[in-house]
């Protein structure tokens, strides 16, 4: 017969047992929570600002991928054409490996700007897909800014490298996304607004235009706060970022921003030349490490970047180029070499450097692929109808009494500084047919709401 051994355990002890399990799982659920907790006090948005850097990241990738993919396609195409054309009519076999070396190699002709005498956006990728370099030149917009907004010097600088640094985030974006720099400083600038669209259209304003050139850029800025704000139409809520301005000459600013609030391994420049009423070169580089790049190739970049420094000091900002890579020497006046301090790119540009060029210098061993092109322009969006929605904000009556103390209404745009003038009965008229497509008004709301509550 079989036997069975039993054990007995006494109750207090089992009630002992429990009570410590118990007491340690409270132990590890409170760490936890006060952890959580403490997190969430430290960073509310850490956890979603994440997200949507590793969603902005995935929609980089795609979207270079998609433009690579295109790209070999035609080049495939192209090559299959140009193998055929040669099987059918090359009379040796020198001339048709000739054909196949020209069929591999890129045609970079549609990209040319001589002398940087168009404004320019251009972007190419390493074949590998691992590093992006935009660069661009944007001098004749520019000096359609200075005109706009009647700038001196230092202003120009700072609008410049602002709007310059926007177009380089920018692009690659979707045609409708916006990319906003705004510098909130406590300098005498009084702040430098700068927006760009992904399809190149600029606009911005600084809050003090004719500011004298005895401050430096730095002073002229002050501190305070760098605001990036980044929105799409179909975007439920915009994405904003906020970092401290360190430095105060914008462009290693914008950069820290990228690195610390984006968490994006890049590097940015932007920089003008301003000699009196005339900008003389403006542009800038973004070149940006994207993710799954080799060792070997961030040091080839590395290397060619310092053969992009020396080449732009070597020229001193003392030269503008012919576009056929020869210099002119030209006398420079003070104010220029304490604008350019041989910042990059503007030396190379004033040298005729076109940012194919720059972009051909730091992709250099990398089997360079062109990516896009784009000409911006300033473009504002104020009309009529804006200037009488924000009206339409204010109550009513508060209107009537601008309109009795005034025979006309003007605005001016900040971007533009285009002068918007109605006179008191137009107003009246376009704010009442604006209501009556249900855009209510600063007072209609509560009147709406007064009238429904009547018995």
């Amino acid at each position: 017969m079989g036997s069975s051994i039993r054990i007995y355990i006494p109750t207090t002890a089992v009630l002992l047992i429990l009570a410590t399990m118990i007491s340690n799982l409270q132990g590890t659920a409170n760490a936890l929570l006060t952890r959580g907790g403490h997190l969430c006090r430290q960073s509310p948005q850490r956890f979603l600002l994440h997200n949507h850097q590793r969603q902005q990241a995935t929609r980089r990738i795609h979207y270079y991928n998609r433009l690579w993919r295109q790209k070999s396609a035609a080049s495939n195409q192209d090559e299959e054409n140009q193998n055929d054309e040669a099987s059918s009519s090359a009379p040796t076999t020198s001339a048709t490996s000739a054909e196949a070396i020209t069929a591999t190699t890129t045609d970079l002709s549609q990209y040319e700007n001589k002398s940087n005498r168009r404004d320019q956006v251009f972007s190419a990728i390493s074949a590998d897909g691992g590093v992006k370099v935009t660069a661009c030149t944007v001098r004749n917009l520019v000096n359609d800014l200075m005109i706009q907004h009647s700038l001196n010097q230092v202003p120009t600088d700072a609008l410049g490298r602002t709007l310059i640094s926007a177009l380089l985030m920018a692009n690659g974006l979707p045609d409708e996304q916006v990319v906003q720099i705004t510098m909130n400083s406590d300098g005498p600038l009084r702040g430098i607004v700068g927006i760009a669209s992904g399809k190149g259209d600029l606009r911005g304003y600084v809050g003090t235009p004719m500011l004298g050139n005895d401050l430096p850029l730095t002073d002229a800025v002050g501190k305070g706060m760098v605001q990036i704000v980044k929105n799409h139409p179909d975007w439920p809520r915009p994405y904003n970022g906020i970092t401290a301005i360190r430095h105060g000459d914008i462009d290693r600013d914008i950069g820290i921003y990228l690195a610390e609030s984006e968490q994006r391994s890049c590097a940015l420049a932007a920089a003008t030349v301003v000699g009196g009423i005339l900008c003389r070169a403006a542009g800038g580089d973004l070149i940006e490490q994207l993710p799954g790049v080799s060792p070997d190739v961030v040091a080839r970049v590395e290397q060619n970047l310092a053969v992009l420094v020396e080449r732009n000091n070597q020229s001193g900002g003392d030269g503008d180029g012919d576009g056929d890579g020869t210099t002119t020497t030209t006398t420079t006046s003070e104010e220029d070499n304490n604008n350019s301090n041989n910042k990059i790119p503007t030396n190379l540009l004033l040298q005729g450097v076109t940012p194919l060029e720059m972009a051909e210098i730091i992709l250099d061993g990398l089997d360079m692929q062109p990516l896009q092109q784009i000409e911006p322009q300033l473009k504002c969006d104020c009309t009529e109808d804006r200037l009488v929605r924000a009206l339409c904000l204010l109550p009513r009556h508060e209107v009537e009494e601008i309109l009795e103390k005034e025979e006309e209404l003007s605005a001016r745009c900040h971007f533009c500084s285009k002068t918007w003038r109605m006179s008191p009965d137009e107003v009246r008229q376009k704010m009442d047919v604006f209501q009556e497509r249900g855009g209510g008004g600063g007072d209609a709301g509560q009147t709406k709401k007064e009238d429904d509550s009547a018995p």
